[in-house]
């Protein structure tokens, strides 16, 4: 995104921008990928009709060849708020080539080394505990450049012996040699990985489309295969010795606080060297022709069956058996066993569900199920993993949430404070408290009530084969007898009264908010297609064609961008569409406001309810209506065009009780009138009774300006047009009409506390 400064001295940029389109925004630079089910000559036409008079330019770059590294070089940066600590290592690598070795060499190399099956990440985040995230960052670039291996240490007081385990790993990748073996998983699981991406033709045409330009052809793809297949473990030592220097080295350490002063003095890489029966349930079956094959395990087990004052129980149980192992494998050798068949067993637990997705290429699946199915059907419920896992998801909950994504933050409160006293009033990580007390006892006893087989619903979709079904079907028969969990109730959300807005007080640069209402409408009714087409029309996620979005930040830039919804969307700051199982009881209408510039929180409040207001108050027009359901009858394609998320959608239907997911919404759109939108938005939403959550820094100030219902100007860049300047001042005036009781700040470090 480019350096702060320079991002906030872009008015004065506007130039310079015009002059960097002119020279970059050009067809010999340009490459047009038409991926899908079209018309080869017809599309050519179109592109030689609309792209074909374009000009090319004559600019040409003089990049000038950077010096000669003189490292190691060490920095430390001091973090204003609590975290936890960083060690980047930075690797000076080559530039992209489908012919010289070394950097297809260097980064397999510095994956296997460093990913998840290496035996550093076992000792560092398994086994000694020191870790709970590694990772590497290897991208391909035209030119030379920086690629990055990260630790996320658990104690500060670990920083230098991570430092140092980093170090010694990449010494002695310079004096021994990668074993064959492992280096032929590495190629089995690029090429599986690699397969098991291309389900859909968005994901094809990505893919190429970052291959293709480095030079403008769709085979620079199969050539770096070609490539990587004809690595041999004496071209990942050579590259090792040719890039894994001393002098080249980057080192970065980042904490709240000062660094360990012997982090300075760096070591050689030399001083590290070192010597070298089928079950009684249905089956939802999605036969294709993909050769990926993947299956998906429901359990009616949530978050809002934690025992209280064990929240966070369910995803805690549920990471125990996806990440910790069976009985007859630890997890380390779970993750070597799936790695060269790029096969993947994840959990994701939410308020009513967990769902296991087990996903593998067809050629490898007696194999992947013999790992697989264990971790399911004989956990190990090792003390180690449950210590790791808990830790895991305690800083996922603190600092993940609380700490770094104010975004996040604002919409977890907001649901919580609208289900308050329910089973959906904690998030499905848990609290702290909730969290610290669970022990390994409670996990086995949630695990044995929860994983029956009277609670599971199941769906596989590939190239599956009869015999497929009926293994899985035998190997679920193992399951524990039994109807699961009790049902748990319909939680009733508490109504606001008016507005009622919590100010979360946080050390951060902008403010987020997040304001709603409770929902009793889910897909199974009947309503449900007319508020999809409403919040579609105010603020459709990650479209630039709702209101909110075209009336806030293309035409005022308040700030990212500005969504409804009436469906939980978690994690919606990191994709474009809804995951599917987060089906839910009851829901949330929510409008989601990107954080804007403190100084423009109070208007930006004020606006969003305005334009909910004026919905509500004038309705949709018969043009708003037809253009947004037109819209709709395509983009629900779109949300379910992947393999996993068909999948998925499937059993969210046999979990509602409604017909497939794009049937569902294409007739009931098909039969909405915009009389019929109008109606079922009045009769469930309000832009009066909301709960408003806003996370601020300064949260007397601002519960101060809501409370005095003072005017709220906005500053602009440069000039706006003056009937854009007349509603403002309107907008800046509106009275919000809180009551003093109505706001109440909290601090962070209480929030999901307890």
């Amino acid at each position: 995104m480019g350096f702060l400064k320079d991002i906030e001295d872009m008015p004065n940029q506007y130039a310079y921008s015009k002059v960097f389109f002119d020279r970059w925004y050009r067809p010999e630079r340009t490459t047009i990928i038409v991926a899908g089910d079209v018309v080869p000559a017809r599309a050519f036409a179109l592109v030689e009709k609309y792209w074909g008079r374009w000009q090319r330019g004559s600019y040409r770059a003089s990049v000038p060849v950077e010096p000669p590294p003189q490292g190691p070089a060490y920095r430390h940066v001091t973090w204003t708020t609590p975290t936890l600590p960083w060690v980047a290592l930075g690797v000076r690598a080559p530039r992209f080539s489908v012919v010289d070795k070394e950097g297809a060499a260097l980064a397999m190399l510095l994956s296997l080394a460093y990913g998840e099956t290496s035996p550093l990440y076992k000792r560092l985040v398994q086994d000694e505990q020191k870790v709970d995230q590694l990772l590497t960052y290897t991208p391909e670039r035209v030119d030379p450049t920086l690629w990055i291996l990260g630790a996320r240490v658990k104690r500060a007081g670990d920083t230098l012996a991570v430092r140092d385990a980093m170090l010694a790993t990449m010494a002695g990748l310079r004096d021994t040699p990668l074993p064959a073996a492992k280096l032929a998983d590495g190629k089995a699981a690029m090429k599986y990985g690699l397969i098991r991406s291309l389900d859909n033709t968005e994901r094809i045409a990505a893919t190429l489309a970052s291959y293709v330009h480095f030079e403008r052809s769709y085979d620079t793809l199969n050539r770096y295969y070609r490539l990587i297949d004809s690595l041999t473990p004496a071209d990942l030592q050579a590259a090792a010795r040719t890039w894994l220097r001393d002098e080249g080295l980057v080192l970065l350490t980042l904490a709240h606080g000062e660094a360990d002063p012997a982090l300075a003095q760096l070591p050689g890489l030399a001083s590290f060297a070192a010597p070298a029966g089928k079950a009684a349930f249905d089956v939802t079956v999605q036969k294709t022709a993909l050769p990926q094959v993947r299956y998906k395990l429901m359990f009616a087990a949530g978050s809002a069956h934690d025992p209280a004052g064990k929240e966070g129980l369910a995803a805690l149980t549920a990471a125990m058996v996806a990440a910790g192992g069976s009985l007859e494998r630890k997890v380390d050798e779970v993750t070597k066993a799936l790695f060269p068949m790029a096969g993947s067993f994840d959990a994701r637990a939410d308020k009513e569900l967990t769902t296991f997705t087990g996903s593998v290429h067809r050629d490898k699946w007696t194999e992947f199920q013999e790992i697989a199915m264990p971790l399911l059907l004989s956990p190990g419920f090792r003390e180690e993993d449950f210590r790791r896992l808990r830790d895991a998801q305690k800083n996922a909950l603190d600092v993940d949430l609380k700490n770094n994504n104010e975004e996040e933050l604002a919409k977890e409160r907001l649901q919580a404070n609208v289900f308050a006293g329910t089973g959906y009033a904690h998030p499905v990580l848990g609290t702290a408290r909730g969290i610290d007390a669970i022990t390994l006892d409670d996990v086995k006893a949630f695990y044995r009530q929860a994983y029956a087989r009277g609670a599971i619903k199941v769906a596989i979709a590939g190239d599956v084969t009869e015999a497929m079904v009926e293994q899985l079907k035998t190997q679920l028969a193992r399951l524990p007898a039994g109807t699961g969990l009790p049902a748990t109730s319909v939680p009733a959300g508490r109504m606001p009264q008016g507005l009622e807005v919590e100010i979360v007080q946080k050390d951060t640069r902008a403010t987020s908010i997040s304001f709603g209402l409770p929902l009793t409408v889910t897909r199974a009714h009947p309503d449900f297609p007319a508020l999809w087409l409403a919040k579609t029309w105010l603020g459709e996620h990650r479209a630039s064609s709702g209101v909110l979005y075209q009336r806030m930040r293309e035409l005022r830039g308040l700030n990212y961008g500005d969504y409804a919804y009436i469906e939980a969307f978690p994690r919606g700051m990191f994709q474009f569409f809804p995951d599917p199982n987060v089906a839910r009881k009851a829901q949330l209408f929510e409008i989601w406001l990107r954080p804007v510039v403190p100084d423009n929180a109070h208007f930006a409040l004020r606006l969003a309810l305005a334009e909910l207001d004026k919905m509500l108050a004038d309705g949709l027009s018969q043009a708003d209506f037809d253009s947004t359901r037109n819209y709709l009858m395509k983009n629900v394609f779109l949300m379910t065009s992947t393999q996993d998320q068909q999948l998925g959608y499937a059993l969210d239907s046999r979990w509602y009780g409604t017909v497939e997911f794009t049937k569902l919404m294409r007739d009931g759109l098909a039969r909405l009138t915009v009389a019929d939108v109008n109606a079922a938005m009045r009769r469930h939403l309000s832009s009066k009774n909301l709960s408003v959550v806003m996370v601020t820094k300064d949260a007397a100030g601002l519960k101060e300006k809501l409370l005095s219902d003072a005017f709220s100007p906005i500053k602009y860049d440069g000039n706006k047009a003056q009937a854009v300047l007349e509603e403002d001042k309107a907008v800046g005036a509106m009275k919000l009409g809180l009551r003093p009781e109505a706001v109440r700040i909290v601090p962070v470090t209480a929030v999901f506390a307890k």
